[in-house]
């Protein structure tokens, strides 16, 4: 009978932590979800694709679902985006210049910057090991995050509706020819150098990733076929490895000229 009793209060423990879990459980996704019904607000747009939403805030250390192919698509339709603001907005300014200035707007600072203003790092689903290295605040996984957010939209809704969202996250930024005179990255040369030469922009692509998933070390090949030639960089992010690539490529080219 006293066995009886000791198994029927183990039971009864075994439940109640089970219970506890579920409800702290429960506590999470109702945190997360109220955490994505906010930021819908503050972006200003409801998703019809919840799932674009939550898989455009997960890094890479939290899930194999992550952002990384969100970003990848996010960064074309930044790039468009912007390009289609400054040739309304700066009509006078020549291509080259305009470019230099899209630079300064797509520049990881400025979109670091726009993903606090939305508070995105209250929302980001981070790995254990991210989380505790202050992830949530690093300025490339922000600047990232924001990307894919741009890249779940238009999925979600279409060019038109991302081109308008990316259009009043720039809103209150300042744009003028002025801009031009910030110094240039490697990315930004590079592509000018080939401009001025009437020559094809350069294309890439991360051929390589190592390390914990909270310290990632990006390995990113720059690639020129119109040229033959190809460079490799690293970085800790993918946004730092193509300029470290864009910078090597510069060095050959440089190099060529002058022989």
């Amino acid at each position: 009978m006293a066995i009886w009793a000791a198994s029927a209060h183990s039971i009864d423990d075994a439940l109640g932590q089970d219970q506890v879990c579920t409800l702290l459980y429960i506590e999470q996704v109702n945190s997360l979800n109220d955490g994505l019904i906010q930021l819908q607000v503050r972006m200003n747009h409801n998703f019809k694709d919840v799932a674009l939403l939550e898989r455009a805030i997960t890094h890479r250390s939290f899930s194999a679902d992550h952002n990384e192919r969100l970003e990848f698509l996010g960064d074309s339709v930044l790039n468009l985006a912007v390009a289609h603001l400054l040739f309304e907005q700066l009509r006078d300014l020549p291509e080259g210049d305009l470019s230099r200035v899209r630079a300064n707007l797509v520049k990881q600072e400025t979109l670091h910057q726009l993903a606090l203003k939305l508070e995105i790092p209250a929302c980001l689903k981070l790995g254990e090991g991210e989380l505790k290295s202050g992830g949530q605040r690093r300025p490339s996984i922000l600047a990232d995050a924001l990307e894919a957010l741009i890249g779940a939209v238009f999925l979600d809704a279409g060019y038109d509706i991302a081109e308008k969202w990316v259009h009043a996250l720039f809103q209150n930024v300042e744009i003028t020819p002025q801009m031009q005179a910030a110094a240039k990255d490697p990315k930004t040369e590079l592509q000018e150098w080939l401009q001025g030469r009437k020559l094809q922009l350069p294309q890439y692509s991360v051929v390589a990733t190592s390390g914990a998933a909270h310290r990632q070390i990006f390995d990113v090949a720059c690639d020129i076929p119109e040229l033959s030639l190809s460079q490799h960089g690293s970085g800790p992010s993918r946004r730092a490895g193509e300029q470290a690539a864009a910078a090597a490529m510069l060095e050959i080219l440089k190099v060529k000229a002058r022989g």
